[in-house]
């Protein structure tokens, strides 16, 4: 990948937030707003992978000081133009290692953003450098769906998400090294199609956990969603959060 921005480059960002839209509404960033800022309380917010301020614009203008770390300069330009973004402090680097001064009272990663982290070492190192960022007390919280292996039978290693007239989506899973990766088909007007495909490492719950301990963290929650509905053996995603002993 040469584009210094990773796969996050400038045709990405210039098109993320419209493709966002249905999860940037007031309604679907409600619960999300309330359970960070609660858990930030009087203190501070750090996004890893802050991309375009989906979160932390909306978070800032509910009061609490946010400041995010993201490689892609393309996405962290947008920022500045929502409203609440100027409040939003941003450092250039790759959250599995990159430092920032202070502490925190939650640190926060959303939308499957841990999976941008391809190596369980990677991984490992993000739940880390959350821990060293959090004042005790404080909260690591993950957004992140759970593989969805069930729907492979024997022999499958591909499930289309998205299917429309101009274009499809579809995952391809490498089960036997957590492999994956999303893949997008545009058709455009003039009939001519494009292809993107973007690398991750699904991981499990359990495996979080793990994470989380040896970083020194201890699990706090865990919901199918940010409405805190129990998470089950049905749910497809968890919002879980780990706790820095006091």
């Amino acid at each position: 990948m040469n584009d210094p921005d990773g796969y996050f480059g400038e045709q990405v960002a210039a098109a993320y937030d419209a493709e966002t839209a249905d999860m940037s509404t007031p309604e679907a960033l409600g619960p999300v707003l309330d359970v960070l800022a609660g858990l930030a309380g009087d203190g501070r917010a750090l996004e890893f992978g802050v991309g375009t301020g989906r979160i932390a614009a909306p978070l800032a203008r509910r009061g609490v000081p946010v400041h995010g770390i993201d490689m892609s300069r393309a996405m962290v330009a947008r920022i500045r133009e929502k409203e609440g973004g100027e409040a939003v402090g941003v450092t250039v680097g790759d959250f599995a290692t990159t430092r920032v001064e202070g502490s925190f009272s939650v640190v926060y990663l959303v939308f499957n953003t841990i999976m941008n982290l391809t190596t369980q070492d990677a991984q490992v190192e993000c739940f880390r450098n959350a821990a060293a960022h959090l004042e005790p007390g404080g909260c690591f919280v993950i957004e992140v769906g759970v593989p969805g292996l069930r729907l492979l039978p024997p022999g499958q290693t591909t499930v289309p998400f998205d299917v429309r007239p101009d274009g499809w989506a579809y995952d391809v899973y490498d089960v036997a090294t957590q492999a994956m990766s999303s893949n997008y088909v545009t058709v455009g007007a003039d009939g001519r199609g494009t292809f993107r495909s973007i690398p991750f490492r699904y991981v499990w719950p359990a495996e979080l956990d793990l994470m989380a301990r040896i970083a020194g963290l201890r699990p706090r929650d865990r919901w199918e969603d940010w409405t805190g509905r129990p998470f089950t053996s049905e749910s497809t995603r968890h919002v879980s959060v780990w706790e820095r002993p006091a």
